[in-house]
């Protein structure tokens, strides 16, 4: 089956450091496993910002433009040939991971540890992986997670940032009843603060730097809220999980010492490359278990299930939308972490 689509669309391009371009790109005869899907909405992630505002996120960096986004919801306009995946007019949100295993060990049920895996959006191997932040996007059909009925595309766009958020939340194990520490309540933290909530936390303390996403934190959960500066109050939390978001050396700092002794300190928060200043003597003497969290797996699928259903409930997240067209401007908005949480592409306007 197939439609009738335009041969170019407008996509967002980053061409590298502080050059981002709203720009026509050819639409590509999809594989035979994949679908054309009309995208909705995408979320700005952080990775999407620093290919913008660095030209690089971490050691992942531009050699060539590269179209942007892996936060993404649609519909199915055109289904894979080769009969897999959702049907013609099917919404449905991606899980923008390719693993490939490779010859290096991992565990294999595991699989966002493989050491090949791909991306969509991310510059991590070269030819790199075009992102969706386009009209319509060509997405492999294994890619694709039909959508319940009830659930809104709009609410759904915050799907794969859930994801990586419910991931981290997970990697503590059994959060039922306990004290747990949020550092850093940008989107990923105030996700993170939603699933633990859900996850039936008895008390939950966020912390940042600014105001606004103290404000979104407690609108998804959080019981307290502390300023990143207060160290005193941080110490006293006494949390018997912890998990850090900021992403900054400080924050890893706060996070070992608002730890209870035999605690847990999920690291989710993607530090820059190279040696990082860390209190490791403290890890050490209260015998923290410090837990890597990246990307995630099949939560995917039990994210979806708990936005339909409402008992994650996140709509607090999402403060900005923008139009394609005044793309630029929503990467403006989305780097003000004082002033915004998630800032949404609307590809339909």
């Amino acid at each position: 089956m197939s439609m009738s689509l335009p041969a170019s669309g407008p996509a967002v391009v980053a061409h590298g450091k502080g050059d981002l371009r709203i720009e026509e790109i050819p639409l590509a005869a999809p594989a035979t496993d994949e679908a054309i899907v009309e995208i909705a909405y995408g979320g700005i992630c952080g990775s999407d910002l620093h290919y913008w505002l660095h030209g690089a996120a971490g050691e992942s960096i531009l050699k060539e433009p590269m179209v942007l986004g892996h936060e993404i919801v649609g519909v199915v306009v055109q289904p894979a040939s080769d009969g897999t995946g959702p049907a013609l007019g099917t919404p449905i949100a991606v899980h923008p991971a390719s693993p490939a295993p490779g010859d290096v060990r991992y565990p294999e049920d595991r699989p966002n540890l493989s050491p090949g895996c791909t991306y969509l959006g991310s510059a991590a191997r070269y030819p790199h992986t075009d992102g969706a932040f386009r009209r319509y996007a060509n997405l492999p059909s294994r890619m694709l997670r039909p959508l319940p009925a009830n659930l809104d595309l709009r609410t759904a766009a915050l799907v794969e940032p859930a994801s990586v958020a419910w991931h981290a939340v997970s990697r503590a194990g059994d959060v039922k009843g306990k004290t747990a520490l949020v550092i850093g309540s940008g989107p990923i933290g105030a996700l993170v603060i939603a699933a633990l909530k859900r996850a039936g936390a008895a008390r939950i303390v966020a912390v940042d730097m600014h105001d606004k996403p103290l404000e979104i934190a407690r609108a998804v959960g959080a019981d307290e809220a502390l300023k990143g500066d207060d160290a005193m109050a941080i110490a006293g939390v006494d949390a018997d999980v912890v998990v850090e978001s900021s992403g900054s050396h400080f924050g890893l700092a706060s996070a070992f010492k608002g730890a209870t002794r035999g605690g847990k300190v999920v690291m989710v928060g993607l530090l820059p490359s190279g040696p990082q200043p860390v209190l490791i003597s403290l890890a050490i003497t209260r015998e923290l278990e410090l837990l890597g969290s990246f990307r995630f797996n099949d939560e995917i699928d039990e994210v979806i299930t708990a936005l339909a259903d409402g008992s994650l409930y996140v709509d607090p997240v999402v403060t900005h939308e923008f139009g394609l067209a005044q793309g630029v401007e929503a990467f403006e908005v989305a780097k003000n972490s004082a002033q915004s949480g998630k800032v949404l592409l609307n590809f339909r306007q």
